[in-house]
């Protein structure tokens, strides 16, 4: 497996329940933040027992993709809100580690 993509991994893995990073964000983290490109790419093989939905764009969008639909249900059940622009409010729900 990348290494890069085995770090994304890690970090998504400590995102709690309840909050959400960006891919920018996961990328900051690793050290490079330009790499947000990357970050999409390695959570498109994700492992299936990662908490994939926590992972979304920085303007609290969900990057349009087969599971979009599937990713804002995973993230209601875990109490975040959407905004009425079909957003989440950033400000509230983004994981600070």
């Amino acid at each position: 497996m990348n290494t890069y993509f085995s770090q994304v991994y890690e970090v998504v893995s400590r995102i709690p329940y309840g909050m959400v990073a960006s891919y920018g964000q996961i990328a900051l983290l690793l050290g490079d933040p330009r790499q947000a490109r990357t970050v999409g790419w390695a959570m498109s093989q994700c492992p299936e027992e990662l908490a994939w939905h926590r992972v979304v764009r920085s303007d609290g969008s969900i990057a349009q993709r087969e599971h979009d639909a599937l990713q804002r249900v995973l993230l209601e059940a875990e109490g975040i809100c959407f905004l009425q622009s079909g957003r989440i409010d950033m400000q509230h729900y983004q994981w600070r580690p």
